[in-house]
């Protein structure tokens, strides 16, 4: 079938766009549209056209499997179509249903007119990839909407439905019933109208436009952070609304073009494709079919396992969570009501849905509760024993093909799986903390764990609204193993002479949602002392890390006790440098005998997001990561990675691999280091001596 269809109806053409899965307007579409115009023009029975799509989709917009080729541009391109629509003597009526996206829109803002159903999607979105409408969409779409309109679809870029535009000249009429039909016939009712509208021709009226744009740039500037895309969108708009049509669309291709090839574009299109890349697990095809997940269970009533129910309630699926005592259930599910309730009292839930999801979710005591439930995940404390006895227990009771998940974030699952007597149905699934809030999913895929299973659960991660990114089974996995290094070169960079609120300082001044100090206060200092416990006993060569013990063998374990690698007030989450921590760093110094010395902030940065480089790259030779995207994506949606950056791999990419290379060469010199921590990983000495990147 074409993938753009072309036939009359009496004197109305039709130009059909059915290129799936939502028409982007990749060339062939492009090549259809433009012939299929030329032969209504020079058609001299055809009276009006109507460019339509499929029910789902008039157009998604730019076809992203052309990004980054030739074929983007290729000709006829966007602008060329627009153009020509612009310049048919014959009207043209856009008719939309389903999505109309980005390019989309701006093919339907170059119509004469346009007619739709009422729950169409129509958006702007191209600042979700650090980019502006390209397509005259920031100089037509404000004569429409008007200027306050457009600055929010713009700026924001979500989608709206196409009822609430009603009120406003983007759409000439609302179809009821069938949409071609509507569209035929107010395509015959305006067939000789003329002269025919164009949206260039629109004037814009803005009251006071010098003191609007001012207030209207001073509160993107806040909202937008790092990312340049969002003010770059408000100065075409006020472009639109003050110059005319054509030094509008100059503003807007100079602003386009800035932004495509400016970094923080690159790292939003990156998580882009790379969050679409971590769906893919090579040897599992797409047609594996899943197992049903109708019902979940989940292990542990504490912060972890109450955010975990929390996930499977949101989406409508029952969840039975189990405790083994009363008090600490009651507890859990206080603490599950509690969180409701303030999304009520927000205004982001209402007091139904509160009650409706708090039904969904069934407390227990007893494991043979459990026994039909479709998935269990245990999230109980992170010890290989407590592990055994769960994991025993859920062995016995869990119905034949139930999926068993562990919330482990470091502790090896092939280990786990073997307490069972079905170790193709154990699955690693680490949420993060809050789990009803953070978006990214680790899925440990374990030596004997089914295909079919990371199938379902990879499926289920994007259904309860997460981001399922696979890791292989080694100590920590992908995050959690990275982390270990970053935080392990943080304490060294003590010893040598910065204090936590420098090394914080420096990495949250380069964009990272807290540095490692505030991080580990947040979580809990306890819990990487518990883990270090373990690595001490494994491993009786490693160097202790003798400031981090030394802080939590005073109690100092972060927020939930007052104090940590900061102090806190009751009530007051700030973080207030505390004299009692600086003492513990000045001794274990002179213990070392080492002389302190002032380290620039660069060099913090440096050392503690190359600690994350070199380690991923490790991760990704030894396959325990399928790509480097994947590390991306997790650091992005679970560490506090800056979003305008990309992520650890990515930002390595955009330094220069040879230039990172050569800095993990200088920093090995340090004696404080543990011996190879700097040595480059193999795949980054390899691709930094190529030329080549990670991504």
């Amino acid at each position: 079938m074409s993938v753009c269809d072309y036939r009359s109806d009496g004197d109305i053409a039709v130009i059909s766009m059915n290129s799936p899965p939502v028409n982007g307007l990749g060339l062939p579409l492009r090549e259809g549209i433009a012939a299929g115009l030329q032969q209504a023009a020079q058609d001299p029975a055809i009276k009006a056209i109507v460019l339509t799509g499929t029910p789902k989709a008039f157009s998604g917009g730019a076809d992203i499997r052309e990004f980054n080729s030739p074929l983007m541009l290729a000709t006829p391109n966007l602008h060329d179509i627009l153009v020509r629509l612009e310049a048919m003597e014959k009207p043209v009526v856009a008719a939309i249903s389903g999505v109309c996206l980005g390019g989309g829109l701006e093919l339907a803002l170059g119509c004469h007119y346009r007619v739709a159903l009422a729950d169409a999607q129509i958006a702007l979105p191209e600042v979700k990839l650090g980019l502006l409408p390209g397509g005259g969409g920031t100089q037509r779409l404000p004569r429409l909407v008007g200027v306050q309109t457009a600055l929010e679809m713009v700026v924001g870029g979500d989608m709206v439905p196409a009822d609430k535009l009603a009120g406003t000249a983007l759409f000439d009429e609302m179809i009821s019933g069938d949409l071609l039909a509507g569209a035929l016939a107010f395509a015959r009712k305006l067939a000789a109208a003329r002269p025919l509208p164009r949206v260039r021709d629109r004037e814009i009226s803005q009251p006071d436009a010098a003191a609007f744009f001012a207030a209207a740039r001073a509160q993107v500037a806040r909202q937008a952070g790092r990312l340049p895309a969002p003010l770059k969108c408000l100065e075409c708009i006020e472009a639109a609304a003050t110059k005319s049509f054509d030094e509008g669309m100059e503003v807007e291709r100079k602003g386009f073009e800035f932004l495509l090839n400016g970094p923080e574009s690159r790292a939003l299109r990156h998580a882009f494709f790379g969050e679409r890349a971590a769906a893919k697990i090579p040897d599992i095809p797409d047609s594996t079919p899943l197992r049903p997940i109708d019902s979940a269970a989940v292990i542990g009533a504490g912060t972890m396992g109450g955010g975990i129910a929390m996930n499977f309630a949101n989406v409508g699926i029952p969840v039975r969570i189990l405790e083994m005592k009363q008090e600490a259930l009651d507890r859990g599910l206080g603490v599950i009501r509690k969180n409701y309730e303030n999304q009520v009292r927000k205004g982001k839930l209402t007091q139904e849905k509160l009650d409706q999801r708090m039904a969904l979710i069934q407390p227990t005591l007893d494991y043979a509760d459990l026994a039909q439930a479709d998935i269990v995940i245990e999230a109980v404390f992170e010890d290989m024993n407590v592990k055994q006895a769960v994991f025993e227990k859920l062995d016995a009771v869990m119905k034949p093909g139930a999926i068993l998940a562990s919330n482990t974030s470091t502790l090896d699952l092939d280990r786990i799986a073997l307490f069972t007597r079905r170790p193709q149905d154990v699955v690693g699934l680490h949420f993060f903390s809050p789990a009803n809030v953070m978006r990214l999913l680790e899925v440990v895929r374990g030596k004997q764990t089914a295909k079919d299973v990371m199938a379902t659960v990879m499926q289920l991660g994007r259904r309860i609204r997460k981001l399922p990114v696979v890791a292989g089974v080694c100590d920590g996995f992908v995050g959690n193993r990275m982390i270990n290094k970053y935080s392990a070169e943080a304490m060294v960079l003590l010893e040598e002479g910065a204090l936590p609120q420098q090394v914080d300082g420096a990495v949250e001044q380069l964009g990272f949602a807290m540095g490692p100090f505030r991080m580990s206060d947040l979580a809990g200092n306890d819990v990487g002392w518990y883990i270090r416990k373990r690595h001490y006993a494994e491993h009786p060569d490693m160097r202790p890390s003798l400031i981090a013990d030394r802080v939590c063998e005073l109690g100092r374990y972060g927020q939930k006790t007052g104090k940590g690698w900061y102090a806190y007030q009751p009530g007051d989450r700030n973080a207030h440098p505390d004299p009692e921590v600086e003492q513990i760093i000045l001794g274990v110094s002179q213990e070392l005998g080492v002389q302190r010395r002032a380290i620039p902030d660069s060099e913090i940065v440096e050392r503690l997001v190359y600690a994350l480089v070199n380690e991923g790259a490790r991760i990704v030779e030894e396959g325990i990561a399928l790509r480097a995207s994947d590390i991306d994506m997790m650091y992005l949606n679970g560490y506090g990675f800056p979003l305008h950056l990309g992520g650890p791999m990515l930002y390595a990419d955009l330094q220069g691999l040879d230039q990172v290379a050569a800095r993990c060469r200088e920093f090995a010199k340090n004696p404080l280091s543990a011996p190879g921590f700097w040595e480059p990983a193999a795949l980054l000495a390899k691709l930094a001596a190529a030329g080549k990147t990670f991504n």
